[in-house]
């Protein structure tokens, strides 16, 4: 398979972003765009004039040509849209969250495994230089024993009519975390409130635990002045913070922390001692990630590999993503977490 004819559902907000990095690829052809709003029709025609665009989704399942689907529209609808291209012979790339529920989730990898078609979830942070790098730095242990992972993600908008701000925003922190952390969470907590006349929460302050004393916190938020995406992840040894909005020198390693040590009166009491040393921002691969992205999925397709950000994958978000939601509605209440195991 030489060439891998592509087609995409939805030409929104993320749209543009695809077909672009699908066109830069020498081995794959956008044949065609789905959208059900004309405006938004007209713009890719104004754009790729050779691409051919239709209102009716079913138009691109049909076609025998196409190899591949790629699904970039509301979260409400990525379940039937990626089962009606699977259950079509396609394979599918799908924005996050993969579905709306985890049975949803296991309907779509048991399809995919049954036909032997590659369905990646569209996880870009993971494709990262910075998170790539994040995440070497954690298994060589550069680190030290990891302590938290805290996270700000706010911006003002955009506001999503079908889901709450944590499965917008946090989806993002989850993926990484299940990516660069060496444990799996076994408890959520979730506060939120909802500032419209919607019901889904526009902020939202999300704590994970682990078995070990790690702990995570996301917070985030559609109602801010400002934009921030920034990270801190603590270690024993060294700590990290990643500024996605950074032009250069998006991750910093700090060579600082504490170190304690008994009192000398044989008391429990501890000495609390500060190391301060260097700052560190290391080289990172620079390359748009959603065209590395758009590469591995291709690969996986060529050469019958698993995608980094597989479905199952997607499925320990979404899991998390459940029980983060059955705590918001117990006013915060931890809730632990089932492990995604596929029967």
């Amino acid at each position: 398979m030489s060439l891998i004819n592509v087609g995409v559902i939805g030409y929104g907000y993320w749209g543009p972003n695809l077909v672009r990095n699908f066109i830069a690829l020498s081995d794959t052809e956008v044949l065609a765009v789905s959208d059900c709003r004309i405006e938004c029709l007209n713009q890719v025609l104004a754009h790729y004039p050779y691409i051919s665009v239709t209102t009716k989704f079913e138009d691109l399942l049909q076609n025998s040509k196409i190899d591949a689907i790629v699904i970039a529209t509301p979260a409400s609808t990525h379940f039937s849209l990626a089962l009606a291209a699977l259950q079509a012979g396609k394979h599918v790339l799908v924005s996050k969250p993969l579905a709306s529920s985890s049975h949803q989730a296991f309907q779509l990898i048991e399809e995919a495994d049954r036909r032997n078609l590659v369905l990646m979830v569209d996880h870009t942070f993971i494709y990262s230089g910075a998170v790539c790098k994040i995440r070497e730095l954690i298994n060589n242990k550069k680190l030290g024993n990891i302590h938290y992972y805290d996270s700000v993600r706010i911006n003002l908008g955009l506001f999503q009519p079908d889901v709450n701000v944590i499965w917008d925003l946090a989806v993002h922190d989850l993926a990484i975390i299940n990516y660069v952390l060496p444990y799996q969470p076994v408890a959520v907590s979730l506060l939120g409130m909802s500032h419209t006349s919607s019901s889904h929460e526009n902020i939202a302050y999300l704590t994970l635990l682990f078995d070990t004393n790690l702990i995570a916190h996301i917070h985030v938020n559609w109602l801010a002045p400002m934009k921030i995406r920034r990270t801190l992840i603590c270690g024993d040894e060294k700590m990290i913070v990643y500024d996605d909005l950074e032009t250069s020198s998006k991750v910093k390693i700090y060579d600082q922390g504490i170190i304690l040590t008994n009192k000398t009166d044989n008391t429990d009491k501890m000495v609390v001692d500060y190391r301060r040393g260097d700052v560190f921002s290391p080289k990172l691969d620079l390359t748009e990630p959603l065209y590395l992205e758009i590469q591995h999925f291709i690969d996986c397709i060529k050469n019958n590999k698993m995608p980094i950000t597989n479905a199952k994958t997607g499925l320990q978000v979404i899991s998390i993503l459940e029980g983060a939601n059955q705590s918001i509605r117990e006013e915060g209440k931890l809730i632990k977490l089932k492990e995604s195991k596929m029967g």
